[in-house]
């Protein structure tokens, strides 16, 4: 496995939001999270990516134990996150963003405006004046730039058109293809499952179903699919 939660807990203050959690991404996947509101999901990839510490268990990456190290450090490593939000430098142009999360690869673009060509057309504007969907390419676009090994998206097709959600998701296969796992947490169970290899289910911040076919799964359908 490329990317091993292991019995993680993990919460803000005094509040514990993870629960002996555990998860797994193999290289080359798409691994989905589902799970309503407030159920954990954000909080496990920020335990993944560094940015919150675990009180107990085991955050592992290609063998290496990643608890305790430093989110640049983490990033170096291939593990990479997209925030929700997106948390772009909005002052700065598509260029400069690219360029930042290029800063310890000297990554070119190129790949990246084959992928999103919208940002070819645009790299002279700035990120704050850019529609959502645009953003989010960017978003993306700038993680790549790390030439991350395993990716993770934190509800990347919030507040966006239709339009711009198949384009997103049309480019994590994409992403996919060349090589790159995902961990995706995403609002829209369907279009999750229906991207994803595999799936799991988190609920007051416990794993409580995984699978292949979670689609299928009577209690999915009627709590995330409304089916």
């Amino acid at each position: 496995m490329m990317l091993s939660l292991d019995g993680v807990d993990a919460g803000y203050g005094g509040l514990r939001v993870l629960h002996g959690l555990s998860l797994e991404v193999a290289a080359g996947e798409i691994v989905a999270l589902v799970g309503a509101n407030g159920a954990g999901k954000s909080t496990t990839l920020r335990v993944a990516s560094g940015l919150l510490r675990p009180t107990a268990g085991r955050v592992v990456f290609d063998g290496a134990e990643l608890s305790g190290l430093p989110v640049h450090a983490v990033v170096r490593r291939g593990l990479v996150q997209v925030p929700e939000g997106r948390a772009l430098f909005g002052p700065l142009t598509v260029a400069e963003n690219l360029a930042m999360g290029a800063y310890h690869t000297g990554e070119p673009a190129d790949r990246v405006l084959e992928l999103f060509p919208r940002l070819a057309e645009r790299l002279d504007q700035r990120a704050d004046t850019m529609s959502g969907g645009e953003q989010q390419m960017l978003a993306i676009g700038r993680a790549l730039m790390t030439r991350p090994r395993l990716l993770m998206l934190d509800e990347p097709s919030v507040g966006l058109a239709p339009l711009m959600v198949r384009a997103v998701f049309a480019a994590l296969r994409r992403i996919r293809e060349s090589g790159v796992a995902i961990l995706l947490v995403e609002q829209n169970a369907a279009q999750a499952l229906a991207l994803a290899d595999r799936a799991y289910v988190i609920e007051s911040g416990v794993i409580t179903l995984s699978g292949d076919d979670l689609a299928g799964d009577e209690r999915v359908r009627r709590a995330y699919l409304g089916l």
